[in-house]
């Protein structure tokens, strides 16, 4: 269990590693929730966004283009398990 110390500004900074096992990097959010037991949780919030914000996200990382057929295999394999 980490130990925590709380600011005179009432602030807590979480650690690098509990950030880290959150899989939160810095400018990312996350959510505390208060339980009725004088506890807290705490997780990640979830990124918003739509698929056009990834979309052309690998464009330039390689020069291979695949073909509609290679992307359709690689998507069957993965959904399958096999990659």
């Amino acid at each position: 269990m980490t130990t925590l110390t709380v600011t005179a500004k009432g602030q807590v900074t979480l650690k690098k590693d509990l950030l880290q096992h959150l899989g939160v990097k810095p400018g990312q959010k996350i959510e505390v929730s208060a339980l009725p037991d004088g506890r807290l949780t705490i997780q990640a919030a979830a990124r918003k966004g739509s698929w056009e914000d990834a979309f052309g996200c690998l464009a330039g990382k390689t020069d291979k283009v695949a073909t509609i057929e290679e992307m359709n295999e690689a998507i069957a394999k993965g959904w399958a398990g096999l990659l």
